[in-house]
């Protein structure tokens, strides 16, 4: 558990003393006053996406984003609302959108980060222009203090000011100190006058002092006191916030456009800045051709991107919104032009509607993607926070590049453009002590110049580890211990969140990686050459947290997290573990730690982080190899012996099918087999059907056909569903198509489920054998069983031995909808063919397919029948993933996983409406919760042939 927690979305790891996840507000006071008796520190966590290492530290990590998670209350007359910390900030913004209000800072991890981490950081994100920052919105803060007791940070009149004064508290003490320190006219002058300028308005470096004394305690001005001014931003270093009071804006107007400038440069880019924010953007958002090359490696991205045209060095993307349609195509129309008149975009492009979603889902991705780079040089998060004026950001980005190009460096450039902010990272190797000298110089150089021009060098993630260093350089000398005093008046023994804005860690000590260390060499089954090695394929893994969506936001991943919303379930923390195992262990088999058996113990293997993480960590092939070299040392179990063998036993099940139905659905006999096989009581076990084998002696072809394919028919459809084989066949030879069979063996894909890597490897590279051959793309290779025929694709690429040929095959394999759609798209299968009927079907993706190629097939294939109304369920991953929803200790989290959304969607449907899924898993998970019988889309077309 500390492993996991030893890291966040920085570069640096810190193993802590332990993790509590308190349930209540008595849990923290507990802590607080055990921290304090045992001099020790309190780190705050939520969603750990922290770029600068803001929740990592050397003492207690605590964790409120699992029991913190409560929105307690909405005013709407005074459009406001109250929340605990753990509060997702998308998940907040769902909840108020009947109400016609929304939550405005929007970061790029707001599908996952949480509310008090957003105050914290004081997050800004893309609306920051349009809305402000999350310091603007703070309303009220209850907090614990360093003493264990409670207080609540509020706008106060000078009246109620002066009372706080009289307290002899330790709150009655921070505003004394706070009164004292600020009030001397020298202090505001030396404040004013060495802070970033403030019309920045994305300035986060150290303690937000400048804005306290715009109040009209401190001057002439209407504004009321708010302590909340300072704590946010505060990254956990002065209270320990419990509750949170946020301004809300009313939803802005729906109508809106993205207009994507196209840049041959970064200085082009830089230039136009300041001239599209002279229109009235909603964001101003940049992505340079670094990144924009990486999404064309990432399956989730690759869809996204197709509005960029040609290959332009950078992307604007300047959002405007309106009323109608009509008032938003002249707004538009005025950039454009303004745009043409300065000849400094080579295109501009046009988005609406879903295309708008992507682009900027792609915008997101940036940080994700980063992770992405192949091999040990990584664009680096510690410059990447700078802001400066809108009439500086040309000059300093101008003098930054020729910064970079001192040292040698290509700088990745992107997001926060019209606010005078750009993400800078240098790409460095923190392997290597050259790399993380130069990672020091770096950050150095640029904080002089960020000086130079007033600016702030933490604009929305924080100071945290990586620039607390610079705050004095930034702020002044005797700026920086007026905020030492502030701390101390706060928290004298320091127990919260030490190391980050006063007295400051060293920013080039605490990396995740051990420095110019031998790197480990780990023989491995699978083949991760493609990553330079299960080691790096683990250190893909940057901490963004994508793996923390929840259901509501859409996608699979993470299943196993959504059930349970521990950390440790999350692939970040798998990643991790296995990578700090791998480089730290002293044993032979580093693979052998009963952490990391824990750490995998849920993974469904559903794929979805290979696609949907920014990363492309592909965390089922490290639990496959894990579980491999694990069992290796440790021995393989019976139950893990009988499921990963269990086409043997489906073989002799299907032979004498009859006899094996009635003994299984004896309820005494499938007590004892449930029992011994540690199978949990509610499921239902399989139904055997007649091998496939015996409908192909009687089956013929057609003389006349289109196209010869040739069908794999898989070890589940074969002794458990062979229907669905015949229904292909039948479906395939009605539509004149030539269907070879050969006989082949099983997949593998139980054996690799249950880390059986070497009988998988023999069953990979003996199927490869029998179809090189006979594979092109004149004759593919088709499939009903996503798990199955889609190893050919994915994992016999790591298995076999014949690497060229496992490819080829690969390159010509298709599930049965793919198939089918391409023929659609070659207009060799037609609606005409199909009944006129009018059915609606609801159809239920494998995480495979969803993986690995995409739904679409499926949903073009069963919409065939021109009458029938076909709607995918936006269900994420079923929960059953083979033997892992038969296992005992797993039917819970199994059954939670499908509760989130198939299963309510198949219970809402009618009795007349079809339930699709082309899964086996599937079919059995939506059976055994919903007695709803599932059908394959194969049937469904079959069924409706006229």
């Amino acid at each position: 558990m500390r492993k996991i927690y030893a890291t966040d979305a920085s570069v640096y790891k810190i193993i802590p003393l332990a993790v509590a996840i308190p349930k209540s507000i008595d849990d923290i006071k507990q802590l607080v006053v055990f921290a304090n008796d045992n001099k020790i520190s309190l780190i705050p966590r939520t969603a750990g996406t922290s770029l600068a290492g803001q929740c990592v530290g050397e003492g207690i990590v605590v964790d409120v984003s699992k029991h913190f998670t409560k929105i307690i209350s909405l005013d709407e007359t005074n459009k406001t609302v109250t929340v605990q910390p753990g509060v997702v900030r998308d998940e907040l913004n769902n909840y108020l959108k009947p109400f016609g209000l929304f939550f405005g800072p929007n970061t790029s991890t707001s599908n996952r980060c949480m509310i008090g981490g957003m105050v914290g950081n004081n997050s800004s994100g893309t609306t920051s222009i349009k809305y402000g920052v999350t310091r603007d919105k703070v309303l009220s803060l209850k907090t614990i203090l360093s003493d264990g007791s409670e207080a609540e940070f509020k706008s106060l009149s000078k009246e109620d000011f002066q009372e706080k004064l009289k307290f002899n508290t330790l709150e009655g003490k921070i505003y004394k100190t706070i009164y004292s320190e600020l009030k001397p006219q020298i202090v505001q002058q030396q404040i004013i006058n060495n802070f970033p300028r403030p019309e920045i308005h994305r300035r986060n470096t150290g303690y937000a002092i400048d804005e306290l004394i715009k109040s009209n305690i401190f001057s002439d001005s209407d504004d009321a006191f708010n302590m909340c001014q300072l704590l946010s931003g505060s990254e956990g270093t002065l209270a320990f916030t419990t509750e949170i009071v946020l301004q809300l804006d009313d939803i802005p107007a729906s109508k809106n456009a993205v207009v994507a400038l196209h840049f041959e440069s970064i200085k082009s880019c830089m230039k136009s800045v300041k001239q599209v924010m002279q229109h009235n953007l909603h964001t101003c958002e940049m992505i340079d051709n670094t990144i924009l090359n990486l999404t064309k490696y990432n399956k989730t991205q690759q869809k996204n991107r197709k509005f960029i045209q040609g290959e332009p060095v950078a992307i604007l993307m300047c959002e405007l919104k309106a009323d109608s349609e009509e008032a938003l195509n002249i707004e538009v129309d005025k950039l454009l032009e303004s745009v043409k008149n300065s000849n400094l975009s080579y295109a501009a492009h046009i988005l609406k509607g879903d295309d708008i979603t992507k682009a900027m889902e792609l915008r997101k991705a940036g940080l994700g993607l980063l992770g992405n780079m192949i091999g040990d040089k990584k664009a680096v998060a510690c410059i990447e926070d700078t802001a400066v004026t809108l009439d500086d950001l040309d000059n300093f980005i101008t003098e930054f590049t020729s910064l970079m190009k001192s040292h040698n460096q290509e700088a990745v450039y992107y997001a926060h453009a019209g606010a005078g902010e750009i993400h800078l990272r240098p790409i460095l190797n923190l392997k290597k002590q050259e790399d993380v000298s130069l990672f020091r110089k770096i950050t150095t150089d640029v904080a002089h110049l960020v000086k130079k021009y007033k600016g702030s060098i933490s604009g929305e993630h924080g100071d945290g580890i990586v620039r607390a260093e610079f705050i004095p350089l930034m702020i002044g000398e005797e700026n920086y211990k007026l905020l030492m005093r502030i701390k101390s008046a706060f928290d004298p023994n320091h127990i919260f969140n030490p190391g980050k804005i006063i007295d400051a860690l060293p920013m080039d000590k605490n990396l995740r990686y051990e420095v110019d260390r031998k790197e480990p060499e780990i023989t491995t089954v699978l083949d991760f050459s493609a990553s330079e090695g299960i080691l790096r394929e683990a250190e893909k893994c940057n901490g963004s947290g994508d793996c923390r969506k929840l259901p509501e936001f859409g996608g699979t991943m993470c299943p196993s997290y959504r059930a349970t919303r521990n950390e440790k379930d999350t692939t970040r923390a798998r990643a991790n573990a296995l990578r700090d195992f791998l480089t730290s262990s002293d044993k032979v088999n580093r693979f052998n730690h009963s952490e990391l058996k824990d750490v995998f113990d849920l993974c469904l293997s559903c794929k979805a982080c290979a696609s949907e993480c920014p990363s492309s960590v592909d965390v089922a092939s490290l639990k496959a190899e894990f579980q491999y070299q694990y069992q290796n040392a440790n021995g393989f179990s019976f139950k893990n012996k009988f499921f990963a063998k269990s086409t043997t036993f489906n073989k002799l099940g299907s032979k004498f099918s009859r006899l094996s139905n009635l003994m299984f659905q004896n309820k005494i006999f499938a007590s004892i087999v449930k029992n011994i096989l540690d199978i949990h009581p509610k499921r239902s076990l399989p139904i055997f059907s007649k091998s496939f084998d015996n409908f192909l002696k009687n089956f013929k072809n057609k003389r006349d056909t289109k196209k010869t394919v040739y069908l794999f028919v898989d070890e589940f459809i074969n002794y458990l569903e062979s229907e669905i084989a015949i229904d292909t066949i039948e479906l395939l030879s009605r539509l004149n198509y030539r269907i070879e069979y050969v006989k082949h063996l099983e997949s593998g894909r139980s054996y690799l489920s249950k880390g059986f890597l070497k009988e998988a490897k023999d069953l990979a590279n003996k199927n490869v054998s029998t179809f090189k051959d006979l594979i092109t793309e004149d004759t593919p290779l088709i499939g009903i069983e996503p798990s199955a025929i889609l190893t050919f694709k994915d994992e016999y690429i790591k298995l076999a031995n014949d690497k060229n040929s496992a490819k080829s095959i690969a390159k010509h394999t298709y599930l049965i909808e793919e198939f089918i759609q391409k023929e659609i798209e070659l207009n060799n299968i037609t609606s005409e063919q199909f009944t006129k009927d009018q059915k609606t079907v609801k159809f239920h993706g494998h995480c495979y397919q969803k993986a690995l190629t995409n739904q679409k097939s499926s949903f073009d294939v069963l919409n065939l029948p021109e009458n029938y109304k076909v709607t995918i369920i936006p269900s994420g991953c079923c929960g059953m993933a083979g033997s892992f929803g038969y296992e005992k200790d797993k039917y819970e989290v199994s059954t939670q996983i499908g509760e989130q959304t198939l299963f309510p969607a198949v219970r809402k449907a009618t009795k007349e409406t079809i339930i699709a899924a082309n899964g086996t898993s599937c079919r059995h998970q939506i059976k055994d919760a919903t007695n709803r019988s599932a059908k394959h889309p194969v049937t469904i077309l079959r069924e409706a042939l006229l």
